[in-house]
C-alpha cells in the first residue's frame, strides 16, 4: 500500500486543507482505478485520526481498496450557517479531486462512505443525500439522530452551524427524512451499515434509527455488542465493515 499526504487549496472552502489517503499499490502499477472509501472523522478528530488510531492502512491492503480521510474540522459535513461549506466540499469538490489526483473509480457501485460519531452521520448524509454516486455507507457509532440534539449542546454547537435548529427535523439535513425520501422514490439505493456500542451515550439514538430503517426497502444491516465510544471499538467495527463493503472483485 501507498500512503499519500495530500495539501491542497480548496476553491469551495477558499482554504487550503488536507487529506490522507491510502492506495492498493498492486492496483496502482496495473493501471487500474481502484473502489474507493471516503473514510471520515469524528467531532474531534481530523485527517489523521483514521490512520494514527487504527490498522486502516493494514485492512484496507487485504481488499485492494483506497481510503480517502479528509479533514472537516468540526462541521457535521454541512454547508455551515457560520462557517465553510464542508457540505459542498464533501459531495463535490473532494471527490473531483480525488478522481483527479489519483488513480480511483468514479463509478458508483466501486464507491462508498463511512466514519464514527460525527463521521457516521456525514457518511450516511452523504449516501442517502446522493444514492447515484454512493454503493454503500458505514456509520459507526453515529450521531444519526442530528434534530434530537438540544441547540446549545457545548458538545456539538449545533446552532453556529445549521441555517435553523428549530427546522432541522424534516429537513435535508436530518438522516431520517433523507432516509424516508429515498425509500420512496424510484432512484437506486445504497446499502447501509450501521453498529454501535451498547455503553455508548449515542446506543439509544441509534436504535431510533435502526428501528425506522428496517420499516424501509434497504438493504440494511445492523449489529451491536457491548461497548463505548472509543477508538478500540472502532478499530474491531472497521474491519468488519471492509469485509461488508459490496466491493467488486
Amino acid at each position: 500500500m501507498a500512503l499519500l499526504q495530500c495539501n491542497f487549496f480548496s476553491e469551495t472552502l477558499g482554504i487550503g486543507t488536507a487529506m490522507n489517503v491510502i492506495l492498493p499499490q498492486t492496483s496502482c502499477l496495473k493501471g487500474k482505478k481502484s473502489p474507493v472509501l471516503y473514510l471520515l472523522h469524528g467531532h474531534s478528530d481530523d485527517h489523521t485520526a483514521w490512520l494514527r488510531r487504527t490498522s486502516i492502512e493494514r485492512y484496507a491492503e487485504q481488499r485492494e481498496l483506497a481510503v480517502v480521510m479528509p479533514a472537516v474540522n468540526r462541521s457535521f459535513y454541512t454547508d455551515m450557517k457560520y462557517g465553510y461549506k464542508y457540505g459542498t466540499f464533501m459531495s463535490e469538490e473532494l471527490p473531483a479531486i480525488a478522481q483527479s489526483f489519483f488513480p480511483v473509480s468514479d463509478k458508483r457501485e466501486d464507491t462508498f462512505a463511512a466514519g464514527l460519531s460525527m463521521g457516521g452521520y456525514g457518511a450516511l448524509k452523504l449516501a442517502l443525500g446522493y444514492p447515484e454516486r454512493f454503493a454503500a455507507a458505514a456509520s459507526l457509532s453515529g450521531v444519526v439522530d442530528i434534530a434530537g440534539y438540544p441547540p446549545t449542546d457545548k458538545n456539538f454547537e449545533l446552532d453556529l452551524i445549521f441555517e435553523d435548529i428549530d427546522k432541522l427535523k424534516g429537513s435535508k439535513d436530518d438522516l431520517f427524512y433523507l432516509a424516508e425520501k429515498v425509500a420512496a422514490s424510484n432512484e437506486v439505493k445504497p446499502s447501509i451499515y450501521q453498529c454501535c456500542g451498547t455503553e455508548d451515550f449515542l446506543y439509544e439514538d441509534n436504535i431510533r434509527f435502526r428501528d425506522f430503517m428496517k420499516k424501509l426497502p434497504f438493504d440494511y444491516f445492523y449489529e451491536e455488542e457491548p461497548g463505548i465510544h472509543e477508538w478500540g471499538y472502532w478499530d474491531r467495527m472497521i474491519q468488519r465493515v471492509l469485509k461488508w463493503l459490496p466491493i467488486r472483485e
